[in-house]
């Protein structure tokens, strides 16, 4: 499979956040967010077999643990990240994966967590969501929406109330985007949407969601790659 690159830090989002955690972030993306951070995964990146990435995070984490299959959008390269999730489950790692959700997911292993990023309006994707997707998710996954504004949290409250998802997953996050131009300043300044401005909608809404920030970011540098 394609690597763009391995490594441990802090779990910054999810519920899982301020986690040790190893990080295998594929390369490849189709799709083109506004906000994105992780363009540098679009190409690039080394070839590593399934042995040498289960390796490399038995290296860095010996012990077990957290384990994040990330991007990129991993599911594009389905056919070895499929066996590569079930090893590390095999071995006794706890296993996200973190995707869109516009590839389908039911061959993801079981045990995965899927942590699944609907794109909002303002992504510059909407609608990629694969609706058949909702029949995928289990009680012990996660549905995040990063927001820029208030039309992104109004999909993002609607799509939640419509389709009952805090119902289906154990949480339902809203993150606010932050600049990808974003550097030095390890604050809320860099932020899209003011994250006090998003929590007051949401407990004027009722939203039965979980306000999440992307804690890395205000560790290090949100420029930094590899934390």
């Amino acid at each position: 499979m394609q690597i763009t690159e391995i490594y441990k830090s802090i779990q910054g989002e999810s519920t899982h956040a301020g986690l040790p955690c190893v990080f295998v972030r594929l390369t490849g993306c189709n799709l083109r967010c506004s906000w994105c951070d992780s363009e540098y995964t679009f190409t690039g990146g080394h070839r590593r077999t399934i042995e040498e990435v289960a390796a490399e995070v038995e290296r860095l984490s010996p012990a077990g643990g957290l384990v994040e299959i990330t991007g990129g959008e991993p599911l594009l390269q389905e056919r070895e990240v499929v066996p590569l999730m079930q090893r590390l489950l095999d071995a006794n790692y706890s296993v996200l994966l973190e995707t869109s959700g516009e590839r389908p997911l039911e061959r993801v292993p079981a045990q995965v967590i899927k942590i699944v990023d609907v794109k909002c309006p303002n992504s510059g994707e909407p609608d990629t969501f694969h609706m058949q997707n909702l029949e995928a998710l289990q009680s012990h996954d996660e549905v995040k929406f990063v927001l820029s504004d208030r039309v992104d949290y109004e999909f993002a409250r609607d799509f939640v109330s419509r389709n009952l998802l805090d119902r289906r997953v154990n949480a339902v996050l809203f993150s606010p985007a932050f600049s990808k131009q974003a550097s030095g300043a390890r604050d809320a300044s860099a932020c899209l949407l003011d994250p006090r401005e998003l929590a007051d909608w949401m407990l004027s809404d009722g939203v039965p969601a979980r306000l999440g920030l992307q804690i890395h970011k205000f560790i290090w540098d949100p420029a930094m790659k590899g934390v």
